[in-house]
């Protein structure tokens, strides 16, 4: 498992990581009309997935070898939509980087530099004699 190494899910949504490293990741999703909800903005669960992808690419850049990770909480505060025809931009952040689990944090904002929503989830590490 390598952190450059996405996700066909990311792939379909048309996520771009942007820049990779174990202290930051940050991604570009631009938002298509296959990605919006009644309202014509984002829907919430793209911007939760592209969020849980960025999350899971930190973690898994700070992963010990022969490990892997899973998400095991998340939660979203959402802030503002982020209409059809504009972009999402995510940088991912660590809270917390312990031995068995990890915390990172998402800011999403819209073009403009409103923070549309910050998203916090719980990676737990897995080794290869069960975590």
């Amino acid at each position: 498992m390598h952190a450059n190494e996405q996700p066909p899910f990311a792939e379909f949504m048309g996520m771009t990581i942007t820049h990779l490293s174990p202290d930051r990741v940050t991604a570009e999703l631009p938002v298509t009309e296959r990605l919006t909800n009644r309202n014509g903005t984002l829907h919430g669960g793209a911007l939760i997935a592209l969020a849980d992808n960025l999350g899971g690419t930190a973690a898994v850049a700070n992963l010990p070898p022969n490990a892997s990770t899973a998400t095991i909480e998340s939660k979203t505060n959402f802030f503002a939509a982020i209409p059809v025809g504009d972009t999402a931009y995510a940088e991912c952040t660590p809270l917390h980087r312990g031995r068995t689990t990890t915390v990172w944090q998402t800011k999403i904002t819209r073009r403009d530099g409103k923070l549309a929503a910050i998203v916090t989830q719980t990676q737990i590490v897995m080794t290869q004699s069960g975590g």
